[in-house]
């Protein structure tokens, strides 16, 4: 069996160490350097952990037409790079008589469009009559754990429940690396993309030492929100509640290895947000999200007062301690509404 992984950051090749237990791995990387090393010393320093070795069975390119040559093609990306990487992909694919499978990795909204992931890929094959089985592989998974093969569950969501349990089987024999079956894609996206800007938000409170009482209860209240918005944009809200969603919710807002909660320490702290991204060193997706989840909140008259506040720090329309006391500070209502 035949895997393609295309993005070699720190979950691209997070997931070419745990799948090459089960296949041989074709790993895409932008950078000929980058293939160099990973080739010649099996290693990935920039994005892995000192003293991470690749297994002989894992290959770096950076020539997309050897990516083809795949049962499956992992699109590991940033998110705002899917669309491009994909119409690259695309005529290479529809060539082929055997075409492959696809999962996407990333999360979040797309720039200016506000699309999930599989609202970009059917948009990019839209014009294909056989369009490849495309599924999510999403959860609560800090790449650093998985290269160190601590326990880690997600979950693989498609449309199509034979393209996921069929997977689900490929990937068992991994130990430590548990897949569950959904069948709720954009439950599963919109949990997975709209949790980074919580994280942002739960940052701030941490930075602001407004303790533990207050994370727990900014946390639950997004859940208020998430399941909003997955049911106006079609999903199942009780997708929220599994790993996707309140998973990949608690990971984030709570793990130290988390991007999006340490931009929201670092502006807590009073520092640029320009110079925040510059020293993270890597993409923290939830500063792309957050304006398309806010124009989606408006566009479909939704309460996202989370949302809301994490929107108006980022553009710099608000103090940042005084909104998000605020927060804590608004009219008392249910605690559970009634959903559609």
């Amino acid at each position: 069996m035949k895997i393609s992984i295309v993005g070699a950051g720190s979950w691209g090749s997070a997931l070419a160490l745990a799948l090459a237990k089960v296949a041989d791995i074709t790993l895409y990387c932008r950078k000929d350097s980058q293939v160099a090393t990973i080739n010649q010393q099996h290693k990935n320093p920039q994005f892995l952990p000192e003293g991470t070795t690749f297994s002989n069975n894992i290959v770096a390119t950076s020539n997309l037409d050897e990516c083809v040559i795949a049962n499956l093609i992992i699109m590991a990306t940033p998110l705002n790079a899917l669309r491009d990487t994909l119409l690259q992909l695309k005529p290479r694919i529809t060539s082929k008589t055997q075409i492959p499978d696809f999962m996407v990795v990333c999360k979040g909204f797309e720039v200016n469009t506000g699309m999930l992931p599989h609202q970009i890929f059917k948009n990019v094959f839209s014009d294909v009559e056989n369009i490849p089985h495309y599924g999510t592989l999403l959860g609560p998974s800090f790449a650093q754990e998985v290269v160190y093969e601590l326990p880690t569950a997600i979950t693989l969501s498609g449309n199509n429940l034979d393209f996921v349990f069929k997977w689900i089987d490929n990937f068992k024999t991994i130990p430590y690396f548990r897949v569950y079956a959904g069948d709720d894609v954009i439950g599963a996206e919109v949990g997975a993309g709209v949790k980074n800007i919580v994280a942002i938000a739960a940052g701030i409170v941490d930075g602001l030492s407004l303790g533990s009482n207050a994370r727990a209860a900014l946390i639950t209240r997004s859940l208020n929100e998430l399941s909003t918005l997955v049911s106006n944009l079609g999903g199942n809200k009780n997708t929220i509640y599994g790993l996707t969603g309140l998973g990949d919710l608690i990971l984030t807002c709570t793990g130290d290895l988390s991007r999006n909660r340490q931009v929201g320490i670092e502006l807590a702290k009073g520092k640029p947000l320009s110079e925040i991204l510059n020293n993270l060193g890597h993409v923290a997706e939830g500063v792309y999200s957050t304006n398309e989840v806010y124009q989606l909140s408006k566009k479909h008259g939704l309460d996202m007062p989370i949302v809301e506040t994490v929107y108006n720090i980022l553009n710099g329309k608000t103090d940042i301690k005084s909104s998000i006391i605020a927060l804590f500070n608004r009219e008392p209502k249910l605690e559970f509404i009634k959903m559609r």
